[in-house]
C-alpha cells in the first residue's frame, strides 16, 4: 500500500466538506448542505432504493458509484445546473473526468473507480439508473426540507417540471413527496 497516495485520496474526498452546493445558496438557503452531505444522501437513497426495486444490482457497486459520483467536485467546485447552458456540450463531464483521474491516479484501484465512474456517465445499466435516481430524489428531498425550515419558495423552480425516474419505486416516493409539498 502506497501510504502517500491513499492520505491523498482520502484527502480529496474530505474535501467534499468543505465545498458548498452552490445552487441552494444561489436560491438563498443559508449554511446550505457541502458536497459530502449530499453524497452521503445519494448512498443512502441508494441503499433504500436498493431494497425496493425488482431488478437486482450489484449493491457493492452500487455504494462505490454513489459514493464517488461528486468526487470531482473536490476540485471542480459544484457547478449548478443553470451555469451548464452557458458550457458547451459535454464539457462538463470532460472537466470532471479529468479531475476525477487526477484524484484517483496513484491508487491501486484507480481503473476500477474510474470504471465505475464512467459507468454511471454512460448511464446504461441498472446501478447507473439507480444512482441517477438517488441523486435526483436526493437533491428534491433536500429541496422540500429546506422549504419546510425556511420557508424560502425560491426553491419552487424544483417543482415547476414534474421530474420523470427511471425506476417506478423512486417515481412513486418523488410522487408522495411532491403531494405532501402540495398538501
Amino acid at each position: 500500500m502506497e501510504t502517500t497516495a491513499i492520505l491523498n485520496l482520502l484527502m480529496h474526498g474530505n474535501q467534499l466538506k468543505r465545498t458548498p452546493r452552490t445552487g441552494w445558496a444561489q436560491r438563498g438557503v443559508a449554511d446550505a448542505e457541502n458536497v459530502a452531505a449530499h453524497s452521503f444522501g445519494v448512498v443512502y437513497t441508494a441503499l433504500v432504493l436498493a431494497q425496493l426495486i425488482e431488478e437486482p444490482v450489484d449493491l457493492s457497486r452500487l455504494l462505490i458509484m454513489a459514493a464517488l459520483h461528486d468526487l470531482p467536485e473536490g476540485l471542480t467546485t459544484d457547478i449548478p445546473t443553470p451555469a451548464w447552458r452557458f458550457l458547451p456540450p459535454g464539457i462538463k463531464t470532460e472537466v470532471e473526468r479529468g479531475a476525477m483521474n487526477e484524484i484517483v491516479t496513484d491508487a491501486a484501484f484507480a481503473a476500477e473507480w474510474m470504471e465505475i465512474w464512467e459507468e454511471l456517465h454512460r448511464g446504461e445499466t441498472a446501478v447507473a439508473r439507480l444512482t441517477h435516481d438517488a441523486d435526483k430524489l436526493d437533491m428534491f428531498l433536500q429541496a422540500w426540507v429546506y422549504e419546510q425550515q425556511t420557508g424560502n419558495r425560491h426553491l419552487s423552480e424544483f417543482w415547476a417540471k414534474p421530474r420523470q425516474f427511471h425506476f417506478p419505486e423512486a417515481q412513486a416516493i418523488y410522487e408522495a413527496l411532491r403531494q405532501r409539498r402540495e398538501g
